[in-house]
């Protein structure tokens, strides 16, 4: 009995690895399809009234670059040019950062925050939980969860939601169709 039970016990740990790999590899995969291509957004969901001032202007995600460890994926909002959200696969997590740059392509004196996944997450959806350098860094920020979603063919979306607090920001791209590259983002 003791056997059958390890027995089990190794093949749902050697499943549910399996599991969580496919996950996230589905949806690694999904992202990265669209290497090379611009799409335009739209701010859907801004609980801060700053939300709506932040995202004046044409609104692009670019996937500029994909290979098996990272996906860089360049946020234009009009002339601003400084973001780019980076996410780096790992044996066992995504990692998603967000590097902020100066119009010379410094660093900005806030970047390189962001988190982890910290659940197996769908083909389609990923959640990413604030790591310690982002706390210490953006102490309200230490609540923060950032999800990423796509659905091929449709849409993809980007969203920030805090912890026990009414903070929710959400935009959709809409990648039914393809939009014109913007210049390149700031320091890439």
């Amino acid at each position: 009995m003791k056997f059958e039970l390890l027995l089990v016990f190794i093949l749902n740990a050697v499943f549910c690895a399996n599991s969580y790999a496919d996950m996230q590899s589905d949806f690694w995969d999904a992202v990265a399809s669209l290497e090379g291509q611009s799409f335009s957004g739209e701010l859907v969901i801004g609980t801060e009234p700053s939300d709506k001032d932040f995202m004046k202007g044409v609104a692009i995600m670019y996937v500029w670059k994909a290979c098996d460890q990272e996906i860089r994926i360049q946020f234009h909002i009009g002339d601003d040019h400084s973001r780019t959200w980076v996410l780096r696969k790992t044996d066992a997590v995504i990692q998603l950062k967000h590097d902020h740059r100066k119009p010379d392509g410094s660093d900005d004196k806030i970047t390189q925050y962001g988190g982890d996944t910290f659940a197996k997450g769908t083909p389609i959806r990923q959640e990413f939980v604030a790591d310690k350098y982002t706390a210490d860094l953006l102490p309200a920020s230490g609540k923060n969860i950032w999800a990423m979603e796509i659905e091929p063919g449709r849409r993809f979306i980007y969203e920030l939601r805090r912890e026990h607090e009414d903070r929710f920001f959400r935009v959709e791209f809409d990648l039914s169709h393809s939009v014109s590259t913007p210049v390149p983002a700031w320091g890439d």
